[in-house]
């Protein structure tokens, strides 16, 4: 019989790529052919791209290279990625989380490495709602692993970091939580090979209940 976790926080703080939208396959595209473009071992890149800004991947995997070459090459991606939605879909259980959310008026943000217009695109392919608070990357200066997504998020919606709880599924992702002073809600077997402290399959295995004193109750089955 699966084990279920009660977690209480004041808001929720939300990847999206991985998390509430697999976009698995257009990632994959895209940085396959980067790779190639590049020499380099396409199932290294994958190893590297999931969760930071497109220039910071690039950054890793290539060291010596000027980042203003970095940040030209990212602008090309992110907009061949926005004109990609093939295969988009959302995360089992995204619809009726974020439904829960918003009908509840519980407070929490989008907190995502993609821009507004790949983010909106993605959200839209997925026939997701976009939280009324975002941070994206033209919000932050760092990309994740970088805790200030989260922590600008968190600001935005006047609660405090300790209060809040971070859904994510890559590496750079939940060292970003982590660096934040948040706790993680894993999602998705790539989440499972960071440690988060509490992993789930997908989000059908989390129901949101709105506490009376004003905080979150998460049930989370493990």
């Amino acid at each position: 019989m699966p084990a279920t976790t009660v977690l209480t926080a004041r808001a929720l703080l939300l990847d999206m790529d991985g998390t509430l939208v697999n976009s698995d396959a257009v990632v994959e595209r895209i940085w396959r052919r980067w790779a190639d473009r590049h020499g380099l071992d396409g199932d290294e890149v994958m190893k590297v791209v999931h969760g930071r800004q497109g220039y910071a991947s690039m950054a890793v995997l290539l060291p010596d290279r000027p980042m203003e070459q970095n940040h030209a090459d990212n602008a090309r991606m992110l907009a061949e990625e926005t004109a990609d939605m093939d295969g988009v879909v959302a995360i089992p259980g995204a619809p009726e989380f974020l439904a829960s959310l918003r009908g509840s008026g519980l407070p929490h943000a989008l907190v995502t490495s993609a821009d507004v217009p790949l983010s909106t695109a993605r959200m839209a392919a997925a026939g997701l709602p976009l939280p009324d608070v975002r941070m994206t990357a033209e919000s932050v200066g760092a990309s994740k692993p970088d805790p200030e997504g989260f922590l600008k998020g968190a600001a935005e919606l006047g609660v405090a970091a300790e209060d809040c709880i971070v859904f994510e599924d890559s590496g750079a992702g939940i060292a970003a939580g982590r660096a934040a002073g948040m706790r993680v809600v894993g999602v998705g077997p790539r989440a499972g090979l960071h440690r988060p402290d509490v992993l789930v399959e997908d989000l059908t295995r989390v129901r949101v209940e709105a506490a009376g004193d004003g905080t979150i109750r998460l049930h989370v089955e493990q």
